[in-house]
């Protein structure tokens, strides 16, 4: 029962338009991806905030502190000036009254909680009346020219230190608020850390799975059945019978389905085709089923047989007599008649197929053999006509050209297919890859578990927008579509460039990558672009499948006209089994053992079809330890036309 029921939800999505599963491909990761968006910013504007109260609240504890210690200094210098009247103790003093404004400003904004603003209040209060206490105290030792015993000044001095003692009781309140805010600010902090971790797996787990889901989609709504109905088409065009097309209602499912049609039809006409075959064998044994008659020299019907009555409509009594251009139609009655009789004159024998008119008027197709028939003299005494009713046949010829026609379409419509299909998925893709690289630039600013995600986004991205370049690729080439620009390319500078190129990739995989100069000063002829992508893709493959190695090598021979890219590695090569294969488009050899490796299948087929559409050659040759491959391009003096 749940075999039916997943049978029946996947014959639901393969019937699904494909606008719709292209939108439902992109839009799955692009959602995703915005909502983990949306969730990191949330997660992150909460742990700012969190992290900004406790930042607060260490700064009130600063302030209020700087406040109790510019006024104990202040109130140190102004009893030192009372008792000396030296200026130097005043320095304390004018520093705490320039900086004392400030730093309750700086308090009154910062404090939120009520119990502290209560305590702030009083500490304010308490903050006036030191600074006036101090002031008076001040103005009493400047009006006395020397230290005294004023009873004013000493009652001032101890009025002042009242107060200092009580303001050091309010920042004592004030800090002891303040510090059990503090742990409870740093535990919801540490609360809003624990959440946004787990937010951003969570995230990353989703958006990793929503990938997948996006490429399974792709796979089995597309790419598969695709491949499927390419080799239908291949073995449509081959005249081969096809086997069973699931009936599927979207636009690949309604291809197939003519494609079974059209598999069906050709089987039919050529099932006909041989009949016609068979009945012109029986035609040829019985001689009535022949039109066979004879002419006089001037073309006039001398004989008439039961096959030429039959074909033609004409009896015996009707035709007898009548020259033979009465089987033809009018617009070949002129000239073609005599013309043959005059060919059969000279070469003996004269052939030819066209229409012919029968007695009701209407017209066949026939093949018409005339010969001369001449006595043991060489004198000219008639000619044989023998005529055939070609109609049949040449209708199921006909029908078996259109059938091919019709496949050779189709495949030329698959083709299109997927050039369409790769454009249309690209833009979004570049989308998605835009806002990843978007994070990327501001990865730094992110944990190292939000940067691992981030880098599984636009890796995912990627490894998708690559697939659907491959497959762009691939099918603007089978089109004719793909654009050259064909160039003299200097050897040394083209290898180095692709060696700056494809370094990274080998030193990624953890090899020693080697360039190998040519001996000689050597020139190339072809699309730069497009060699250094064939190098970059062997390179790649090469990186990828000699991990066990130690090195890749790539390096160019100059034999006489023949110019030679090889790329070589000392990993574990290719089995013998799968050599024939290398080449074959989306068949990934031995993927077995291999599927932590990424790929697609189509970097050997598209560098082969490159290749040669620049009028080259690709190949593979076995090492004793390694992989060899290698391709060839015209010298400088360009393609041999």
């Amino acid at each position: 029962m749940t075999g039916l029921r997943t049978r029946s939800s996947s014959r639901l999505w393969a019937n699904r338009p494909l606008a719709l599963k292209g939108l439902v491909v992109v839009a799955l990761p692009l959602l995703i991806l915005l909502g983990a968006l949306v969730s990191l910013y949330l997660a992150s504007n909460a742990e700012t905030r969190a992290e900004a109260d406790v930042r607060r609240a260490f700064a009130i504890q600063r302030d209020t502190y700087q406040v109790h210690a510019l006024l104990a200094e202040a109130a140190a210098g102004v009893r030192g000036f009372a008792l000396t009247r030296e200026q130097q103790f005043l320095e304390s003093y004018r520093k705490a009254e320039a900086n004392i404004p400030a730093t309750m400003t700086r308090l009154d904004r910062a404090i939120r909680d009520r119990v502290v603003r209560r305590h702030f209040e009083e500490l304010r209060d308490l903050t006036v009346r030191k600074r006036e206490g101090l002031r008076r105290i001040v103005a009493l030792a400047e009006n006395n020219a020397r230290p005294s015993t004023d009873g004013a000044l000493t009652q001032a001095l101890k009025s002042n230190k009242v107060v200092l003692d009580q303001m050091r009781g309010a920042i004592d309140n004030i800090q002891r608020r303040e510090a059990v805010l503090l742990e409870y600010r740093q535990a919801r902090v540490e609360e809003v850390r624990q959440r946004f971790f787990k937010l951003t797996a969570i995230s990353a787990l989703v958006g990793l799975l929503g990938s997948l889901a996006a490429v399974y989609l792709f796979s089995t709504g597309i790419v598969r059945r695709v491949r499927t109905l390419e080799g239908s088409a291949e073995r449509l065009a081959r005249g081969e019978p096809l086997g069973y097309m699931p009936e599927e209602t979207d636009e690949v499912g309604r291809l197939a389905q003519r494609l079974g049609r059209a598999s069906a039809l050709l089987r039919a006409r050529e099932q006909q085709l041989r009949d016609s075959e068979e009945r012109f064998r029986l035609v040829v044994d019985r001689v009535r089923d022949y039109g066979i008659f004879a002419l006089d020299p001037g073309g006039v019907v001398a004989s008439w047989n039961l096959g030429a009555e039959r074909i033609k409509g004409w009896t015996a009594d009707d035709i007898l007599g009548e020259h033979f251009s009465r089987f033809y139609p009018h617009e070949t009655r002129d000239f073609m008649p005599a013309q043959m009789l005059d060919r059969a004159r000279e070469d003996g024998a004269a052939e030819d197929e066209g229409w012919r008119m029968r007695k009701d008027g209407t017209r066949f197709w026939a093949n018409v053999v005339i010969t001369a028939l001449r006595d043991t003299d060489g004198t000219l005494r008639g000619f044989a006509k023998v005529t055939r009713d070609m109609t049949e046949r040449r209708a199921t010829e006909d029908a078996l050209r259109s059938a091919r026609e019709d496949a050779i379409a189709a495949n030329l419509a698959k083709s299109e297919f997927l050039s369409r299909t790769s454009h249309e998925l690209r833009t979004p893709m570049t989308a998605i890859l835009g806002f990843g690289q978007l994070l990327e630039i501001d990865a730094d600013e992110f944990a190292g578990h939000h940067r691992a995600a981030i880098e599984q986004i636009v890796k995912a991205g990627r490894h998708l927008l690559s697939l659907i370049n491959d497959l762009l690729d691939i099918s603007s080439i089978e089109a004719g579509g793909a654009e050259l620009k064909l160039e003299r390319l200097d050897l040394d500078g083209l290898l180095g460039e692709a060696y700056e190129l494809a370094a990274p990739i080998v030193a990624a995989a953890g090899l020693d990558f080697r360039l190998v100069q040519p001996g000689t000063d050597g020139a190339s002829y072809g699309d730069r672009r497009r060699v250094i992508q064939i190098i970059l893709n062997l390179v790649g493959n090469a990186a990828k499948y000699a991990r066990s190695g130690s090195y890749v090598s790539l390096g160019c021979t100059v034999d006489g006209g023949r110019i030679c890219v090889m790329v070589e590695d000392d990993g574990p090569g290719i089995p013998s089994a799968d050599i024939p294969r290398l080449f074959t488009a989306f068949d990934r050899l031995g993927q077995q053992d291999r599927t932590r490796i990424e790929g697609t299948g189509l970097g050997l087929a598209l560098s082969k079809s490159l290749v040669e559409s620049m009028g080259g050659t690709i190949g593979y040759d076995p090492l004793q330890r390694g992989a060899r491959f290698w391709f060839t391009l015209p010298d400088g003096a360009g393609p041999t036309v």
